[in-house]
């Protein structure tokens, strides 16, 4: 690919080193209460950005995926509840029986697209708290877990528990950021752009149909396991009471990659922070009118779609876009301002 001309590229350098002190620094500047809002904030965004590989790359609509992060939050909470596991290697386990359960969904649902396969997606998340309930027979023999607090406590000394939950959801989000780009910029991201954009073109090019859909399936669905998991270390609970519950985290893991910005890899992140922020500040935020901030949690996400229908991400990207045009533009009128008249011109 071209160089990027020097504006973008320094625009680009500013933004990243700008997010990265903003990213590291905060826990230490906010108190706890916040920290634990900004963890939140991260596995969201883990859970949307293998969303994304799905839908925003692959093409393939799901409306289910909290049934995965359900299963990696009651994987983990099992674990540590009933074995006596440390929290830290049950995020391995989640995201193992996430990607196991990804492929069992993932080939049957090579037989629906679109629609249908939403509403396949749709069933699995609201039947994953019936199964809870069924078989987790947790606090008061209902499908709660609740994890001693000392399970969670910081491995690293300086550290108070709510900035270690903040490194950790941190530090995992940064390596799946880091597989999901390297995923999408290789052959199998290729993959799985041609079977969205052309299934047909794809298959006569050799992609493997099967194949690339349901390893997207399972990879999708072990990155929304492990923010489960996180889930349990930052919530401090693993609940299946809620018959909703996780049909609304499906919904939110949507609503993040596509104010975020679809098919982009930073886009689901900066939704999920966007989206706990104005969850944050709207609840309450008239007086006696409790009843009101979901209206206006509504109304604001409405605005955001409106304003940067490629999401937020995509609108950053067309600026920057432009940025280059002009810069290209200037370049080239100077360079031909620079350029000596030929002989035959001065004649």
């Amino acid at each position: 690919s071209p160089p990027l001309p020097r504006p973008v590229f320094l625009a680009r350098v500013v933004i990243g080193a700008l997010l990265a002190f903003a990213a590291l620094y905060a826990p230490y500047y906010f108190q706890p209460e916040m920290n634990k809002v900004l963890s939140q904030a991260l596995y969201l965004a883990i859970a949307a950005m293998g969303l994304n590989l799905l839908t925003g790359f692959n093409g393939q609509v799901s409306i289910g995926h909290g049934a995965f992060f359900g299963v990696g939050a009651f994987t983990s909470a099992i674990l540590m509840v009933d074995h006596g596991w440390s929290y830290e290697p049950t995020i391995v386990v989640a995201a193992l029986l996430s990607a196991a359960l990804g492929v069992a969904v993932g080939v049957p649902a090579l037989r629906v697209r679109g629609l249908y396969l939403a509403l396949v997606t749709l069933g699995l998340a609201a039947l994953f708290p019936r199964v809870a309930q069924r078989f987790v027979d947790g606090t008061g023999g209902v499908a709660l877990l609740r994890p001693a607090r000392r399970d969670f406590s910081s491995l690293i000394s300086g550290l108070d528990d709510d900035q270690w939950a903040y490194f950790l959801s941190l530090a995992i989000m940064v390596a799946l950021f880091v597989l999901a780009w390297n995923l999408v910029r290789g052959r199998m991201g290729r993959a799985m752009i041609a079977v969205r954009d052309q299934e047909i073109a794809a298959t006569t090019v050799g992609v493997n149909l099967a194949g690339t859909k349901v390893t997207t399936f399972a990879i999708s669905a072990a990155y929304a396991g492990v923010a489960g998991s996180l889930s349990v270390m930052v919530d401090r609970i693993a609940d299946g009471t809620n018959p909703i519950l996780y049909f609304q985290r499906s919904i939110e893991f949507l609503v993040a990659m596509v104010i975020g910005g679809a098919a982009t890899i930073l886009g689901p992140a900066v939704g999920a922070l966007l989206l706990v922020v104005l969850r944050r500040n709207t609840e309450g935020l008239i007086e006696g009118k409790e009843i009101l901030s979901p209206a206006l949690f509504g109304a604001a996400l409405i605005i955001i779609v409106f304003i940067l229908p490629e999401g937020v991400v995509g609108g950053v990207r067309r600026l920057l876009a432009r940025l280059g045009r002009r810069s290209a533009a200037r370049a080239a009128v100077a360079a031909a301002a620079s350029t000596p008249p030929n002989a035959n011109d001065s004649q």
